[in-house]
């Protein structure tokens, strides 16, 4: 069953997500379906779409979600744990990861602020499998000032990941700025209205040949 449909049939917990995010989700996290996986939601609201994320990924799957509020911790079952901490805090982030492992993919739908979704992904990126996803939603809270956004603001997620394409494409940015570790292991960016989706992978050497080669 597609994820949409996984939503539209839901009888377990409410789930309120945006609809034009389900064919980015489905595009980014349909390759993990009934494969072992670990999967990370960053907010977990009523505890709805954890049910739907074990639904959708199948039987191999685990799922953990964390956030502040302590009755989220109601929402555990079968395949999906809920931990309680802040998503800017980088010694409960650690205990998440020395608990469960290496995540295969991320979604951040958590406070929405700025500061703590730049946490978060300086946290989580470089710890996620090397060919994992890290996806952020609600993006448009980046333009809303009583979330640390704006229009251009510097420090906002959407600003950060103007930067990032430069990293992204940092093979060609001359001597002066070398490429990172970022380069080396980010396949590509994706955006949508409202999301970013970074697909992490081993980067192929930059060669371009020509075949069959032009006759002399």
């Amino acid at each position: 069953m597609s994820l949409w449909a996984e939503f539209l049939t839901n009888n377990g917990r409410p789930i309120h997500k945006w609809k034009h995010y389900f064919p980015a989700y489905e595009s980014h996290f349909g390759r993990y379906v009934n494969r072992p996986m670990k999967f990370l939601e960053i907010g977990v609201g009523l505890g709805g779409s954890l049910q739907m994320w074990k639904r959708y990924f199948g039987p191999h799957a685990m799922i953990v979600g964390i956030d502040l509020n302590p009755a989220c911790a109601a929402f555990q079952e079968d395949q999906i744990a809920v931990r309680i901490g802040n998503q800017a805090d980088p010694d409960f982030l650690n205990t998440v990861v020395n608990e469960f492992g290496t995540f295969d993919a991320v979604l951040d739908d958590g406070s929405h602020m700025m500061e703590d979704i730049a946490a978060s992904f300086a946290f989580f990126y470089p710890r996620i499998a090397q060919d994992g996803i890290y996806m952020v939603e609600d993006l448009h809270t980046a333009y809303w000032e009583n979330f640390g956004g704006g229009l251009r603001r510097a420090g906002t997620f959407i600003e950060f990941c103007k930067d990032m394409i430069d990293e992204l494409n940092g093979d060609w940015r001359g001597p002066e700025d070398p490429p990172t570790e970022f380069t080396r292991t980010t396949q590509s960016m994706h955006f949508y209205d409202s999301i970013v989706a970074f697909e992490r992978g081993r980067t192929l050497p930059k060669d371009a040949p020509m075949i069959p080669l032009p006759e002399q």
